[in-house]
């Protein structure tokens, strides 16, 4: 099934709720509150909620994550439970799973890896790739392999290349600057 980032909408699916899910609060980088991906925001109640909820910014106001959106998700993919949040990137319609750096290997484990690969294949033919990062260090799921990739600075971009070997092709995917 090929993921197409614009039938979803901002808001939740019905029934999804974060509940006592916080593990964005942990995963992503905030600016705003000087918070490192990774580490816990000073702000987050881990498995309650956030302490400043009705003055939070405006990034965390605003963030689903994939779960949150897409129904036929099921519990098992949940944050809390799955150890990684899932996004879909709004300029390049990548699949970014951004994994808890304590459980590094969660997004290995099944069901998700066997359908990350399936992700990457109906993907990779609308030129967008599942890439996990566990902090900044990134790596780009393939359907024949994983390629880690470090971190990926401003100025670089993924690239996926195809290449014929004998009985038919090989991925490879690097970064490049822009």
């Amino acid at each position: 099934m090929a993921l197409d980032p614009a039938t979803f909408v901002s808001k939740p699916a019905p029934g999804r709720d974060c509940g006592t899910c916080t593990l964005c609060c942990k995963v992503f980088d905030v600016p705003v509150l000087e918070k490192k991906a990774g580490e816990w925001c000073s702000h987050c109640l881990p498995g309650k909620g956030c302490a400043i909820h009705a003055t939070r910014p405006d990034h965390c106001r605003a963030f689903h994550c994939f779960w949150m959106l897409a129904p036929f998700l099921g519990p098992e993919w949940k944050p809390e439970k799955a150890k990684f949040v899932i996004t879909i990137d709004p300029a390049t319609q990548f699949m970014l799973v951004q994994v808890d750096p304590a459980q590094a290997g969660s997004w290995k484990r099944e069901p998700y890896y066997s359908q990350f690969k399936k992700w990457s294949l109906a993907n990779l033919q609308r030129g967008r790739q599942v890439v996990v990062f566990v902090n900044k260090a990134a790596t780009v799921i393939l359907p024949n392999k994983d390629v880690p990739l470090g971190e990926i600075g401003p100025d670089e971009r993924i690239f996926i290349t195809k290449r014929p070997v004998l009985g038919g092709f090989d991925l490879e995917a690097e970064k490049r600057k822009a």
